[in-house]
């Protein structure tokens, strides 16, 4: 396995939490974004982000100079400064499909939801069951598209 743009294997203390935060969203699930059946998939550190990437992708890669790479695969989220792992909505696309809590939104409260405000019980559409308080769960339209808020504590 290459090292690319500085890009490192994440510590057993990093990986630790951030398998902790994406278990929040998609419990054992967990191993099936790990284990994939098309590729291998690995995640990196660059810059206190980490990155979501095949490992045939990051072989492709060392065709490039280190100097004409940004970044490669997608950026799950990021280490703070304080030592806690922040997911990115770059992330939704990974969690959705494998999401062990959901909730759906009325169309009414959708609007609000996405500038930010929270969601009323009168709101819900449907919930999975067995959710619990605190759970991490993805929130959806009522035609199953996952949405995002616009302020920065979205996931």
């Amino acid at each position: 396995v290459c090292v690319l743009i500085n890009m490192r294997p994440l510590t057993d203390d990093e990986t630790k939490l951030l398998f902790e935060k994406l278990s929040k969203y998609i419990g054992d699930n967990l191993k099936l974004l790990v284990d994939r059946p098309d590729d291998n998939y690995c995640f990196r550190l660059h810059k206190d982000r980490v990155y979501y990437v095949s490992e045939s992708m990051m072989k492709r890669s060392t065709n490039f100079s280190r100097k004409n790479l940004i970044s490669l695969g997608t950026c799950v989220g990021k280490f703070t400064k304080g030592g806690k792992f922040r997911l990115q909505i770059t992330a939704l696309d990974y969690l959705a499909p494998y999401a062990k809590h959901k909730i759906w939104l009325k169309p009414s409260a959708e609007q609000s939801f996405l500038y930010g405000n929270h969601v009323l019980k009168s709101g819900l559409g449907r919930i999975t069951e067995n959710t619990s308080q605190y759970q991490g769960v993805v929130v959806y339209s009522m035609s199953d598209t996952p949405l995002v808020r616009s302020t920065h504590d979205a996931m």
